[in-house]
């Protein structure tokens, strides 16, 4: 199933260790889309961001996943990630010796090309950006991570996806351990970058972040399958009730069928 404007994941089941992980799911996202993917852990949600950018520890079992009319399980992560796909990590790690400046500019050279982003306009764009996330012209001449807080990693990674201007964002838990200044400061870039050209994907396991990013389609993973989808609405009957009454409703269901 292809969508040449958007990502189209179909049946998709994959396994990490040999053990399946995940069962049969399928989403759409559309151009300009926010969709939010919530569920308990251990239900899936970061198996299905590592199966879209083709970690080397998943093993699709069965399913597709296209992206802009382009089979995604046939490229490599690097040639995913030039057509226009980012990832915000859930645990970012350190590179000592490398800068920020010096690793954001080679990743916007591997993606935008080399010849197209001169040296003086990068820096002008990236001081920009530090300062819109109120973390500073000197961040950029710090190390990648190395003795970052939680708060400036992930503050790192929405500086690298402002950077990069990814057609698809996918936020894996970048909620994780912010305190609220820094949550709004996160919410803030995201919500930069999100329009027509730019849909996201948040995987969350808690309402709070989608206070500041309004996603028009909720999505609850639970043991793998997509248990239920709906609209902005679904947030609040989440954050009331947990995600129990939609397990109870599967094991009722699949008792009946049997």
């Amino acid at each position: 199933m292809k969508d040449e404007a958007g990502l189209v994941i179909d049946g998709l089941s994959a396994a990490v260790a040999g053990k399946p992980i995940l069962r049969g799911v399928s989403l759409r996202i559309g151009p300009g889309e926010i969709h939010a993917l919530m569920g308990p852990n251990g239900s899936g949600k970061s198996t299905l961001s590592n199966v879209i950018f083709g970690h080397p520890d998943t093993e699709v079992t069965a399913g597709s996943v296209w992206f802009r009319g382009v089979n995604l399980l046939t490229l490599p992560t690097e040639e995913r990630a030039r057509l226009g796909l980012f990832l915000s990590f859930q645990y970012p790690v350190a590179l000592p010796g490398v800068t920020v400046a010096r690793f954001l500019k080679t990743a916007v050279d591997a993606v935008r090309g080399k010849n197209n982003v001169k040296a003086t306009d990068f820096l002008k764009e990236m001081r920009e950006l530090a300062l819109f996330l109120d973390i500073g012209e000197g961040f950029l001449n710090r190390f990648l991570n190395e003795g970052f807080s939680g708060g400036e990693k992930k503050r790192m990674e929405i500086l690298q996806m402002l950077a990069l201007r990814p057609v698809l964002g996918i936020l894996d838990e970048t909620d994780s351990g912010l305190d609220i200044d820094a949550l709004q400061v996160v919410a803030r870039g995201v919500n930069r970058l999100a329009g027509p050209g730019t849909s996201l994907l948040i995987i969350t396991h808690y309402e709070r972040i989608l206070r500041y990013i309004r996603p028009q389609f909720i999505h609850v993973l639970i043991e793998g399958r997509i248990a239920l989808s709906g609209g902005p609405e679904l947030v609040a009957r989440l954050e009331e009730k947990g995600y129990d009454w939609i397990r109870d409703g599967i094991e009722n269901d699949e008792t009946a069928s049997n």
